[in-house]
């Protein structure tokens, strides 16, 4: 591809390094970028800026945050006892847009996947343990996708947690198996939720 401008060129470089975005898609973004008032990329650049500076995590479930506390998580109403273990905040958002679970959240960061070199001690496991430990959870929700990676993930946790008085259990399976859980759609996924199965159940299909 070539370019008349180096500067374009390299605004056309560093956004083709985003996720599902290659370089004819890059140009068509910049090129936008150059026909709006110069007070939107202004905005856009401020924006992600603060964003990469003052964005936080929940202390307590790992979501991306703007304080200590998610809103999730700060909110009197939820269900403490019951916490629902997803890989991403993709996932937090993907339930909480179905309305149908109440409890709380703890974002691990990611699946266990060997292959990428991710193990147990990458993940935000090591807190969900504890938690339980505590006894302030009554029930776990194993929300990760249906992969290789998600069941293992889950194997390890529940291997983990089973000496503990807490229930466990994993979203039914109406979320086809492979698919990522942000994919879904809300009733389907809302229906896993409120149709949760025992996890050792899940085992044995």
């Amino acid at each position: 591809m070539d370019f008349s401008s180096k500067l374009l060129e390299n605004a056309v470089n560093e956004v083709s390094r985003l996720p599902g975005i290659g370089k004819r898609t890059a140009l068509r973004l910049v090129l936008h970028l150059l026909k709006q008032p110069s007070d939107h990329t202004k905005f856009l650049t401020e924006a992600l800026v603060k964003l990469r500076n003052e964005v936080k995590t929940c202390k307590k479930c790992h979501n991306i945050s703007d304080s200590i506390l998610c809103d999730i998580c700060s909110n009197p109403n939820r269900k403490e006892e019951i916490v629902c273990v997803v890989e991403d905040i993709r996932d937090v958002m993907a339930i909480e847009n179905t309305g149908q679970f109440r409890g709380l959240y703890h974002v691990l960061g990611g699946k266990i996947s060997p292959i990428e070199g991710i193990g147990p001690q990458n993940l935000n496991i090591e807190s969900l343990v504890e938690k339980v430990k505590s006894g302030e959870v009554k029930e776990l929700i194993f929300a990760l996708s249906s992969t290789m990676e998600g069941d293992t993930t889950n194997f390890y946790i529940y291997k983990q947690i089973e000496e503990f008085n807490v229930t466990t259990s994993t979203i039914a399976r109406g979320i086809a198996v492979g698919d990522e859980l942000e994919y879904a759609d809300e009733v389907t996924l809302g229906r896993s939720i409120q149709n949760r199965i025992p996890f050792i159940n899940s085992l044995k299909q």
